[in-house]
């Protein structure tokens, strides 16, 4: 028999014995990289130029109201009025925060690599999800707490400082609100595709082409279509849920009268469930099929 050929070279390679961190480690991994990717932490300074914008705008928004507020000693704002005030801003954030979180990893090829690892294919899409909640949540609940602040030091004493505290704390649940909603639907779509402009126009589109619809529903000489209309569109459906949970807080007319919801509130807050449970699982059934490719 011919003696063998192959050698075998010793390069200096070393097995890994350190400590081999599990399934938690990694979803957190992937959660705190989500959120510093939907700020632009970690990326190129032009990756940063949009989303501290956004901050900057609504950081300025609330200081001025604040200082508003401290000068003439009235509420200008309240801090769930401030989470509607910013609707349009959080659109346009989603719009670039979630293709940054997903469409980049579907077009560089790099899931077979997340999933070699021992992560389940469900936590990739929750930590995504659960990074741009978080994101959405720090855009519009660190604002209010700079109005917090103010009304704080302006207050009548300990009393009054509690008494704002009980106004802050159902704004900031009404930015969770907005958060969880908006981050379920964009990231949804832009999981649609690894472009990122196409999944940014998605999420506008979205957001946009259902307004009119809310438009039409509420002119329509059915008292029950003008009452449920707001569920067409995902911001009026935040609002209606809102309204119909927390109502004292966001009512806008000094009169006292809101938009009528009648008696489908709770229509409202299941239409929102069902909504981020319907967006979720096809999340879910998007990264199952990813992941058999």
């Amino acid at each position: 028999m011919p003696e063998p050929t192959g050698v075998i070279h010793d390069i200096g390679y070393q097995r890994y014995t350190g400590l081999r961190l599990g399934r938690r480690q990694v979803f957190g991994a992937l959660y705190l990289h989500g959120v510093r990717t939907v700020f632009g932490l970690g990326r190129s300074a032009k990756a940063k130029i949009f989303p501290w914008l956004v901050v900057g705008i609504v950081g300025m928004v609330a200081a001025a109201v604040t200082a508003i507020r401290t000068q003439i000693g009235e509420v200008v704002m309240t801090y769930a009025q401030f989470a509607d005030a910013m609707s349009w801003l959080v659109i346009f954030f989603v719009a670039v925060a979630a293709p940054e979180l997903v469409s980049r990893d579907l077009r560089s090829g790099v899931l077979p690599l997340y999933f070699s690892r021992p992560l389940p294919r469900a936590d990739y899409p929750l930590a995504k999800l659960l990074a741009l909640v978080t994101g959405l949540w720090l855009l519009l609940g660190a604002p209010q707490l700079v109005m917090f602040l103010g009304g704080a030091f302006t207050a009548d004493g300990m009393r009054g400082v509690w008494d704002e505290l009980l106004d802050l704390l159902p704004g900031l649940l009404y930015a969770g609100l907005w958060a969880v909603i908006f981050a379920s639907v964009g990231l949804l779509i832009a999981s649609l595709t690894g472009k990122r402009a196409f999944a940014a126009g998605g999420i506008v589109a979205v957001f946009l082409m259902t307004t009119p619809i809310v438009g039409v529903l509420s002119i329509l000489p059915s008292q029950t279509a003008n009452q449920l209309a707001g569920v067409a569109s995902p911001p009026t459906l935040v609002q209606g849920v809102g309204l119909w949970a927390m109502r004292d807080l966001l009512i806008t007319d000094q009169d006292g009268v809101g938009p009528d919801l009648g008696p489908f509130g709770p229509v409202y807050a299941l239409v929102a469930v069902a909504l981020v449970a319907a967006c979720v699982a096809l999340l879910l059934a998007r990264y199952r099929k990813v992941a058999a490719r």
